[in-house]
C-alpha cells in the first residue's frame, strides 16, 4: 500500500510540475492571441478566404477554422467546429473528411510545450498540413464517394467585431481565463495518465511492450526508451505523451532528433481518449467516425514520412 501511495504522489507531482510551469503559461498565451483574432474577425476572414481551396480536398469552410484552433489551441479546440456541423444539414462526407483532418494533424496542448524540448514546429506545422490534407481528400474522394448523402448548404464563419464595451485587455484577459479552464481540465486525465504508466512500468508491463516493439522501432532509428511514449500516447493521449516524453528528455533519454523522428505519427489525436470525445459529439459524427479513422491512418503515414526523411 506504501508503494502505490509513493506511486501516486510521485505521479501527482510530475502533472502539477508539467501543468504549472509549462502548459499553464502556454495555453494561456496561445489562447488569448486566438481569442483576439477570432474577436476581430481575422479568423474569419481567412477560413472563408480559403474555402474555395480547401473545398477541393473535401474541406468546408468551417473545416479551416476547426484546423487553425487544432493548431493552435488544443486537440479539444476544434469540437465546437465539428458540433456545429454535426447539427447542420451539411453533408455528411464534409463532417468525414473534416474529422479525418483533425485525427491526422497535431496538437496544440503537445506540440508547444515540446517545442521548448527540440521539436521543431516549422516542420511539425506543414507535415500537419500536408497529413491532414491528405487524410481529408482520401477520405472524401474515396472512402465516403457512396455515402448516400447530398452536397448540402455550406456553413460560413460571421465575420464578427467585439462589442463596443470590450477591451483589447478584456479579450485577452478571457482567452487566457479560457486557457487556464483548460489547463485545469487536462490535469486530472494527465494525473491518473502518468499514474497509470507508472503502475505498468512497476509491473513490468511496459518492459515487455519495449522488447516486443524495441525491433519494429530500430528500424526506423527509433531507442528502445521511445517505447513509453508511444505506448503512453495511444493509450491516455497527446497530453500524457507529451509529460511522459519531457520527463525522459530531462533524464537524457531521447534526444531532440528522436523526439522529432516520432513526432510525425505520435502528435495527433488519434487515440483512444480523442476517439471517445469526439464520437460523443454527436449521431452523424459516429456515423462517419470509422471513415473518418481510415482517412486519418492515411494522412499520419504521409507525416511520418515527411519526419522520417527531414529527420
Amino acid at each position: 500500500m506504501q508503494q502505490i501511495i509513493g506511486v501516486i504522489l510521485e505521479s501527482g507531482k510530475s502533472a502539477l510540475d508539467m501543468a504549472l510551469y509549462i502548459l499553464l503559461p502556454i495555453m494561456v498565451i496561445m489562447l488569448a492571441l486566438m481569442k483576439l483574432l477570432e474577436a476581430k474577425g481575422i479568423l474569419a476572414i481567412i477560413s472563408n478566404l480559403l474555402a474555395p481551396f480547401s473545398r477541393v480536398f473535401g474541406i468546408p469552410g468551417i473545416g479551416i477554422f476547426a484546423m487553425i484552433k487544432l493548431l493552435f489551441v488544443s486537440f479539444a479546440a476544434p469540437m465546437a467546429s465539428l458540433s456545429l456541423m454535426d447539427k447542420s444539414n451539411m453533408s455528411s462526407r464534409y463532417i468525414a473528411s473534416t474529422l479525418a483532418m483533425v485525427f491526422s494533424m497535431s496538437q496544440a496542448n503537445a506540440t508547444f510545450p515540446l517545442a521548448a524540448m527540440g521539436l521543431d514546429l516549422s516542420v511539425i506545422l506543414a507535415s500537419s498540413v500536408v497529413g491532414g490534407l491528405c487524410a481529408s481528400a482520401f477520405t472524401y474522394y474515396l472512402l465516403t464517394r457512396n455515402l448516400v448523402t447530398p452536397e448540402q448548404s455550406e456553413i460560413t464563419l460571421e465575420i464578427k467585431e467585439p462589442h463596443e464595451h470590450e477591451t483589447i485587455v478584456q479579450i485577452l484577459n478571457k482567452g487566457g481565463q479560457d486557457g487556464v479552464k483548460i489547463v485545469l481540465g487536462m490535469l486530472p486525465m494527465l494525473i491518473l495518465a502518468i499514474f497509470l504508466v507508472n503502475v505498468l512500468n512497476q509491473i513490468g508491463a511496459i518492459e515487455w511492450i519495449s522488447y516486443v516493439l524495441a525491433p519494429a522501432l530500430a528500424l526506423i532509428g527509433l531507442p528502445e526508451a521511445t517505447v513509453l511514449p508511444i505506448v503512453t500516447k495511444f493509450i491516455a493521449g497527446g497530453t500524457a505523451f507529451m509529460g511522459v516524453t519531457i520527463d525522459l528528455m530531462n533524464q537524457g533519454l531521447i534526444s531532440a532528433q528522436e523526439l522529432n523522428r516520432m513526432a510525425g505519427f505520435v502528435t495527433n489525436p488519434l487515440d483512444v481518449l480523442g476517439i471517445a470525445l469526439y464520437a460523443a459529439l454527436g449521431k452523424r459524427i459516429n456515423a462517419v467516425i470509422r471513415y473518418a479513422i481510415y482517412g486519418a491512418l492515411v494522412g499520419i503515414l504521409v507525416r511520418s514520412v515527411i519526419h522520417l526523411i527531414i529527420f
